[in-house]
């Protein structure tokens, strides 16, 4: 959960001063690394929730976490390399302390290194024929495989991993090929018209072209590497460094910082087009409808992008080959001001196109609603809030509760008779939202306790003595519900508000965060990016964290993640649970949980779909956790006919039809026939909904609450 940094100096009014961070202006890009490092550490020790001894066995931590960061696969450093490595491995507190730089260019340069040699590595491993008929197996589990002893070893490695990639590749031409076929059977069958093309290639065909795809993919991503800026390598440096004092405090960069802000706020000042990556070259991708680039009539999606002016008085930049995120940065600027891009379009043709930032909002991040009409013949409303998303920088800038309230006003008009607030996904948001939404369903009372590093403990309310909506509510949550969510559901739980369904808990994040700038204890005007940092831990109205165990569902439904390692209790970082003593709250008890959740079971044990669902994801958590896999093309292909086989048990869940029906509003309807992208991402949006196995058993519990007004 972030908090945001204007709206909680009292957590900051220690005696800053007394940190003493003052530094003069770096001179090069190793003063600025050393400047950041002794910053970063300053504001850990003195502002951190719960701050680590910078010792040894710190050191230690950072060690392990840095190289499971950068080499998780052991693929690029070589034990000698290891060995080396290991001499400064109780070194890293002293080295962040002074702000040393001495172990991070000495991996940072090894690791470039070993990219170019890697990168040669490849080149000649490619330009051999490749036998995919040797025996070979290759490691997939990271904690079991060791550093290359030697050159030739690390050579073998990555001859593995290239083969692994090829199989993958003409795997994915069978399956295709096999697509195409029942199509052209079934339309052969059925004497339709025949438009479908289908011509199998041959297995040394098929070799050629999976090899040159894999050729390109990792040509593309040595590529990549080496464009990078070792400085954007240090980003990751100092992240093992606060990461191990909890996985939500992490140091930065000013371009990463932008990009929060963009998540967080869900606008950005643009020109409104997607800019895609493909081999070497930058274009344009879809088109926001209404946004500069769409206006201009001059772009369309496919534009390979040649420059970008990005201020009148400077001259273009040719963005051939330069990074994806590079040139993002080079046409967002303030609004009101243009920016001029030079593109070739698919007929050749050179045009340069000027255009005028606007703000561009990011409609994914904001909440939407539909109308719900299930096979009871009554209607219900569905809310999907993706974040809690608010722009603390402009004081009519959008944020989730007036989102939220707006989307209730708009289902009170189609007399619907409950609500599904969904919060699945959603992994949280600004703090102060939850409360604006609380108090949307429900009278004023308190619904968080915020505990900071000195023991205070303070009770966050909503004052909102008029609700919009007091009848039935549902929220569902999964593994990946975090933060506020878990606050909102936790608090809406606790009072007996809303019926909480889902996964069997939550993310379990109970912390709050604060970007500190770290340009505030600094005596320069240069930007040194910020840090995200744990200042307190929050706990429910009742006293108990959510932090490792989350929110428990009502009524707890498995789903595909159920089986995997997700939440905060896998993080070995993670701050601890605890308790502290319940605030004072009266439960409003709008329903019979234990009649609800009977039904809901009875219904569940029932459902076919669900029971073939939960088969399905313990199957492929199972696969998740293999540790090797053959590389002999035929061993391989043996398996994969295996997995096919048990797909096809499961294949009736992607044609699950769950029998609702979603009306959009009429609003909506007619933006659709202006605006073809809003037209499509709707049309997704409700074959997914439709599909939606929870959905339909939220909608029945819905209708067990009864109608409450």
């Amino acid at each position: 959960m972030w908090k945001n940094f204007k709206l909680n100096k009292f957590l900051l009014l220690i005696p800053l001063t007394s940190l003493m961070f003052c530094f003069n202006s770096p001179k090069n890009e190793d003063e600025k690394m050393q400047t950041i490092m002794v910053s970063v550490k300053n504001t850990l020790s003195y502002l951190h929730y719960s701050p680590k001894p910078i010792n040894d066995a710190y050191s230690k931590d950072v060690y392990k976490l840095y190289f499971d960061l950068i080499d998780s696969g052991k693929r690029y450093f070589l034990q000698s390399d290891m060995d080396e490595f290991a001499k400064h491995e109780t070194k890293l507190d002293d080295y962040l302390n002074q702000g040393d730089l001495t172990f991070y260019k000495l991996t940072v340069d090894r690791l470039y290194q070993r990219t170019d040699e890697i990168d040669k590595m490849i080149q000649d491993i490619l330009s051999k024929p490749i036998n995919l008929e040797e025996d070979e197996t290759l490691t997939l589990e990271p904690k079991l495989k060791k550093a290359p002893a030697n050159k030739q070893e690390q050579y073998n490695e990555w001859k593995k991993f290239i083969k692994y990639n090829i199989l993958q590749e003409i795997e994915s031409m069978n399956s295709k090929e096999e697509t195409q076929k029942e199509k052209k059977d079934s339309v052969q069958r059925y004497k339709l018209k025949d438009t479908i093309k289908y011509q199998p290639l041959a297995p040394e065909q098929k070799l050629q072209k999976a090899t040159g795809e894999v050729k390109d993919l990792v040509q593309d991503m040595f590529r990549r590497f080496k464009k990078r800026k070792k400085i954007d390598l240090f980003t990751v440096y100092m992240n093992a460094y606060t990461e191990v004092f909890d996985p939500h405090t992490n140091y930065y960069s000013p371009k990463d910082k932008e990009d929060f802000d963009t998540n967080f706020t869900g606008k950005v000042i643009g020109i409104g087009a997607i800019i895609q990556e493909k081999k070497g070259n930058l274009y344009l991708g879809a088109l926001t409808i209404g946004a500069p680039a769409w206006k201009s009539k001059q772009l369309s999606d496919g534009d390979k992008i040649l420059k970008v002016k990005s201020k009148p008085n400077e001259d273009a930049v040719n963005v051939v080959g330069m990074l994806s995120d590079e040139a993002v940065r080079l046409i967002r600027g303030e609004k009101g001001t243009p920016v001029t891009l030079t593109v070739q379009k698919k007929d050749g043709t050179i045009k340069e196109v000027t255009m005028i930032r606007e703000e561009v909002a990011i409609e994914d991040t904001f909440a939407r609603s539909i109308v719900v009409g299930a096979p009871n013949g009554k209607k219900y409303g569905f809310i999907n809030l993706p974040s809690f998303n608010a722009d603390f920088e402009n004081p009519n800038g959008r944020n989730a509760s007036d989102d939220i309230k707006n989307e209730l006003i708009k289902l009170k008009k189609q007399n619907i008779e409950g609500i599904v607030l969904d919060l699945r996904n959603n992994g949280g948001g600004s703090l102060t939202e939850v409360g604006d939404i609380m108090g949307l369903f429900m009278q004023s009372g308190p619904y968080v306790q915020v505990k900071d590093g000195n023991g205070k403990i303070q009770t966050l309310k909503n004052k909102n003595e008029t609700p919009i909506w007091t009848g039935p509510l549902v929220i569902m949550q999964n593994e990946a519900s975090a933060s506020a969510s878990e606050i909102l559901a936790g608090a809406m739980q606790d009072y007996g508000r809303a019926m909480i369904i889902g996964s069997p808990q939550s993310f379990g994040k109970g912390t709050v965060q604060t970007f500190v700038e770290l340009n505030r204890f600094l005596n320069t005007e240069d930007d040194f990016g910020a840090l995200k940092l744990t200042i307190q831990k929050f706990y429910r109205i009742t006293g108990e964290s959510t932090q490792r165990k989350g929110i428990v569902s009502d009524i707890q439904m498995k789903d595909l993640l159920t089986y995997a390692e997700v939440g905060e209790r896998y993080d070995d970082y993670a701050l601890a649970w605890d308790k502290i003593p319940a605030t004072n709250f009266q439960k409003v008890n709008y329903f019979n949980i234990q009649a609800l959740e009977k039904a809901s079971a009875d219904r569940l044990a029932k459902n076919t779909k669900y029971q073939l669902l939960l088969e399905a994801a313990q199957w492929r958590e199972k696969l998740d956790k293999e540790e090797t896999i053959t590389l002999n093309i035929n061993k391989f292909n043996e398996l994969t006919k295996q997995r096919k086989a048990q797909i096809e048990k499961f294949k009736s869940l992607t044609k699950f039809d769950s029998g609702l029906q979603f009306t959009m509003y009429q609003s909506e309807v007619e933006r659709e026939k202006k605006d073809e992208a809003f037209k499509k991402k709707s049309e997704i949006w409700i074959k997914n909904l439709k599909k939606d196995l929870y959905l339909q058993e939220a909608m029945n519990i819905i209708a067990d609450m009864g109608v409450k007004s």
